[in-house]
């Protein structure tokens, strides 16, 4: 039985988007999200800061969104800052002010669970390295933890993890003031808006070095 299309999108949504894992599918305003998370993920590490603003850039362009504040907010604030600093949209535009406090609360607190739904996913990717219990030295205590933790969080993750679709169709009326379907692929990215080719040893150097 293979995997189910929205599953696919989740994943995606969740993956790394380095050079070994690039996107399959077309590109979206959750990618672009997703894009900032891992921005703000490698402050500090500059050539992964510059390889993500640039993937974040292309898309933002790819999606027709550039003359907007989301947009001048990914190219003005420093990485580590990205995602805080979504909150502030409201007060960025001279339209609807009334509600801007509102709308304020609203972004930080969809931002906020977005950014544990994909903190929870980078963990997991890391539990190769040390998964939770590990240096517990009951060794039963620590192997019923294993069997119980793990047989139910991959299941659960899954469903928890979809969560993913409403709040990026939330947070784009938020932030973007409409619901329409933004997409675009990756070949067109790479070809016209400059996103890092996967296949280029310049672009793995960069993400690897």
């Amino acid at each position: 039985m293979g995997v189910q299309p929205d599953q696919q999108r989740v994943t995606q949504l969740l993956s790394p988007y380095s050079p070994a894992t690039p996107p399959k599918l077309a590109m979206t305003f959750g990618d672009f999200l997703s894009l900032l998370w891992r921005l703000d993920a490698a402050g500090g590490d500059q050539k992964r800061e510059a390889y993500y603003r640039q993937c974040a850039d292309a898309v933002a362009r790819g999606l027709a969104f550039e003359n907007r504040s989301l947009y001048r907010m990914l190219i003005n604030t420093p990485a580590g800052e990205i995602c805080r600093s979504l909150q502030n949209a409201p007060y960025r535009g001279t339209a609807r002010l009334v509600d801007a406090q509102d709308r304020r609360d609203a972004i930080r607190q969809l931002v906020d669970l977005r950014g544990q739904i994909l903190t929870m996913a980078a963990y997991r990717d890391r539990w190769t390295l040390g998964w939770p219990g590990s240096r517990m030295t009951d060794v039963e205590l620590r192997e019923r933890l294993f069997a119980v933790f793990f047989t139910a969080f991959d299941s659960q993750f899954a469903h928890f993890s979809r969560m993913l679709f409403v709040v990026d169709i939330v947070l784009q009326e938020l932030l973007l003031g409409d619901r329409a379907e933004r997409q675009i692929s990756l070949i067109r990215l790479i070809r016209e808006f400059g996103y890092p080719d996967p296949g280029s040893s310049a672009v793995r150097a960069q993400f690897n070095g």
